[in-house]
């Protein structure tokens, strides 16, 4: 354990020194956040959604674009990526560590190091524009504790939904298929591309019984209070057991694809 806490302090260090790209891409999500923002607030002028005010919708973008880079499901890692599809695998093997637990940390690592740089800057931007355009503070202390405990389920939960698609890579060979498979429909069904209490009810109903409602949706409505606490609780326990379940899935592809890897040429 002391060797992964060791490696996490090391890659948060290690990705702290690319600011210009942090730089680029907070611009990049003020820009995303704007544009989102007027595009509904023109649909709220035009209609009214009885269970999502204005307000807990501007939370949702304006989170949305904080914590991007941690709750966006099509981020992988390249370096693991290639290792598996150019064999140097083997040499991982050789070191004696756990590989599921040092590629969970890697990964984990590598969106805290990102979201660190860019979320305080979207999070005070957010606060001071004016109202109904604005994020807005807390539905209270109690959802703001729930929140913060969602959120670290929800970045456990990106995670290992991630292991599983690089996993997948070793009997493809090739990650971009799955990745944009489960990166289109996780974003639909997370409401990462649209909120989904502003899609039909029936999608609402299916993300219900997927992991990707947890990722993102969960936390957000918890922090401006749509979500209300006897239900918060409830969930977070749900989001927890798909968590659990998905690690303990990986692990399981992983000893059998371990046991079956081969290494063709030298």
């Amino acid at each position: 354990m002391t060797g992964y806490l060791s490696y996490f302090k090391l890659q948060i260090k290690r990705n702290l020194q690319y600011k210009a790209s942090a730089i680029s891409g907070l611009t990049t999500q003020f820009f995303w956040g704007i544009i989102y923002v007027l595009i509904y607030s023109a649909f709220y002028k035009r209609t009214n959604v009885a269970n999502f005010n204005i307000k807990e919708l501007m939370c949702y973008v304006w989170l949305n674009q904080a914590f991007l880079m941690l709750i966006y499901i099509g981020i992988k890692d390249k370096e693991i990526i290639t290792s598996i599809k150019n064999g140097e695998i083997c040499y991982e093997l050789t070191r004696p560590y756990d590989l599921y637990s040092f590629w969970y940390i890697k990964l984990i690592t590598n969106r805290y190091a990102s979201v660190i740089l860019r979320c305080a800057p979207i999070i005070i931007f957010s606060l001071l524009l004016p109202k109904p355009f604005n994020l807005s503070i807390p539905y209270s202390i109690k959802s703001f504790i729930l929140f913060i405990i969602s959120m670290f389920m929800s970045s456990l939960l990106i995670v290992s939904i991630n292991m599983i698609i690089m996993l997948i890579a070793f009997f493809t060979n090739e990650d971009k298929g799955i990745t944009s498979i489960i990166d289109t429909i996780g974003g639909i069904l997370s409401g990462f591309e649209v909120p989904l209490l502003l899609l039909p009810p029936v999608i609402l109903k299916i993300s219900n019984y997927l992991p990707f409602r947890y990722i993102l949706d969960l936390p957000f409505r918890i922090y401006s209070g749509n979500i209300k606490y006897n239900e918060a609780f409830f969930l977070i326990k749900i989001q927890i057991l798909w968590t659990i379940l998905l690690i303990i899935m990986g692990r399981l592809i992983m000893k059998y694809v371990l046991k079956h890897v081969s290494n063709q040429g030298g």
